[in-house]
């Protein structure tokens, strides 16, 4: 996916939080919201957003203490999240379709995303998602779950692309009960190599127990999403022959959704532009088989 003129004010917006985020004065904010904008008019509208995001966070992290300035929030994330397992799979258990159910909260739990919403009160809006109501699954827009199943139960070799700190147990509700069904899956969960925004690390990964059920990997960059060139090379070749990709999250399919391969994309749309793309509404959750669009196989 391109990058539009409406993104440039959110990467703006996220900027700023981030160096608020960071408790960094007003000086030092207004600094780097003017290093940033010096940077704009050298990039292409062409690139990724995540490519431009990667940019503006290069500067947060410069007067970050700990070089990672959601350390805090992703950690805060991963313990609400773990607290609230036991009623994941709880609900899983009780479902009539299992895998369904688990795909569904899967998706459901990316709304864990500091990038679009800074000010996001995880404890309350993770609470809606476990309510035992179905109102409170979001509504779905495209959802290609039978192209899901097809797909899961040939494929050998799964490759999972993770988004957030804190949705990685919800991701883990999904990858236990793919195995639980497939034991003999090979399943990679890429994190990302170097803290960005709030995007999960290795740490993340296994401090929500992921690692039990998946081979944890990194995909050997910093950018918010999945930019193939900059990934590492063992990397690409593990996205290269894997038999199926769950790719999670906005950045993921704004990075990914031109590529010429299947990929199965997994998120809930939480910006106007991603809506546009992709004619869904704000708030629905996507389950997008892109194999039809890019006529591969």
């Amino acid at each position: 996916m391109k990058t539009y003129l409406d993104c440039i004010p959110c990467f703006f917006r996220q900027v700023l939080e981030g160096a608020r985020v960071v408790k960094a004065s007003p000086k030092q904010q207004k600094q780097i919201i003017d290093e940033f904008a010096r940077k704009i008019p050298e990039i292409s509208l062409k690139v990724y957003p995540s490519e431009i995001a990667r940019i503006g966070y290069a500067l947060l992290k410069k007067i970050s203490p700990s070089g990672d300035p959601y350390k805090d929030i992703k950690q805060k994330s991963n313990r609400i999240a773990l607290r609230m397992l036991g009623k994941l799979r709880n609900k899983v258990n009780h479902s009539q379709d299992r895998l369904l159910t688990a795909l569904e909260l899967a998706i459901a739990g990316n709304i864990i995303d500091f990038g679009v919403k800074n000010n996001l009160n995880v404890k309350m809006e993770l609470k809606k998602i476990i309510a035992e109501e179905n109102k409170n699954i979001p509504k779905k827009s495209i959802f290609h779950y039978l192209e899901f199943r097809r797909v899961l139960k040939e494929a050998k070799n799964i490759l999972y692309l993770a988004d957030n700190a804190g949705e990685v147990v919800f991701d883990r509700i999904l990858v236990e009960e793919i195995k639980k069904e497939y034991p003999n899956k090979n399943i990679y969960y890429a994190v990302k190599a170097k803290p960005v925004i709030n995007d999960a690390l290795f740490e993340d990964a296994k401090a929500c127990g992921i690692d039990n059920s998946a081979r944890v990997i990194s995909n050997g960059t910093d950018a918010p999403g999945t930019v193939l060139a900059l990934c590492s090379k063992e990397f690409k070749r593990i996205y290269k022959n894997a038999d199926m990709v769950i790719s999670k999250g906005q950045g993921n399919f704004e990075s990914l959704s031109q590529e010429k391969r299947p990929i199965f994309f997994l998120f809930m749309v939480k910006c106007p532009v991603v809506a546009k793309e992709t004619g869904c509404k704000l708030g629905n959750i996507v389950l997008f088989y892109n194999l039809k669009k890019n006529g591969t196989a």
